[in-house]
C-alpha cells in the first residue's frame, strides 16, 4: 500500500495487495485498489477497481469506476462507471450509471433518485427501517412528511452524512 500526497485536497491512495476487513475514509480520497479486497468499504471522492482487482464486498463511495471484477452490494452516490474489462455481480444503486461495451453486469440495478422513502434510505446507509423512522420523527435527520410518509433529499443526507451527525 503506498500514500501519496500531491497536495492537501488531491490524496491518493493506491492499494496492491491483498486486504479484508473494513476501510472507511470520513475525508475525500481518490482510492485505487489493484489487488484484491474483501470486506466493507466507505468512501468519499474517487474510487477505482483496477482491471486485474477483485473485490468482494459492500462498497459505498462517491464516484466509483470498475475495470476489474467486484461482486456485492455498490451504492455510488454519484456515478457508477462499468469498464469494458470490468464484471459486476451483486446489487448495485448507482445515482447515475455508464456500461462500456462488453463490461459485464449480473444483479439488480435500482437507480438512486434525488429523493429516497424509508426503504431505500434503509439500504443507501444499511440501517433498519426502525431506526429510519425514529431518527426522523425526533428530527435527528433531514426528512420531510409526504402523505403520511417520511421522504429523503439525497443531498442533505449526504451532507449529514458527512458532517457525521448520523445518530446524534
Amino acid at each position: 500500500m503506498a500514500f501519496n500526497k500531491k497536495k492537501a485536497e488531491d490524496k491518493i491512495l493506491d492499494v496492491d495487495a491483498s486486504m479484508q476487513g473494513s476501510l472507511s475514509f470520513k475525508d475525500p480520497v481518490n482510492l485505487r485498489i489493484n489487488g484484491k479486497f474483501e470486506g466493507t468499504l466507505q468512501t468519499q471522492g474517487n474510487l477505482t477497481i483496477g482491471q486485474h482487482a477483485v473485490v468482494n464486498a459492500e462498497v459505498v463511495g462517491d464516484t466509483i469506476i470498475v475495470g476489474g471484477r467486484i461482486k456485492g452490494k455498490i451504492t455510488a452516490r454519484k456515478s457508477l462507471i462499468i469498464l469494458s474489462s470490468a464484471v459486476v455481480e451483486g446489487e448495485i444503486y448507482p445515482a447515475t450509471l455508464s456500461i462500456a461495451s462488453g463490461g459485464i453486469l449480473e444483479g439488480k440495478c435500482a437507480m438512486l433518485g434525488e429523493f429516497l422513502n424509508v426503504d431505500e434510505l434503509s439500504r443507501y446507509l444499511d440501517v433498519e427501517i426502525n431506526l429510519i423512522n425514529e431518527w426522523a420523527q425526533s428530527g435527528k435527520i433531514p426528512a420531510s412528511k409526504q402523505d403520511n410518509s417520511w421522504k429523503f433529499e439525497r443531498k442533505a443526507i449526504d451532507g449529514w452524512l458527512a458532517e457525521g451527525k448520523v445518530g446524534k
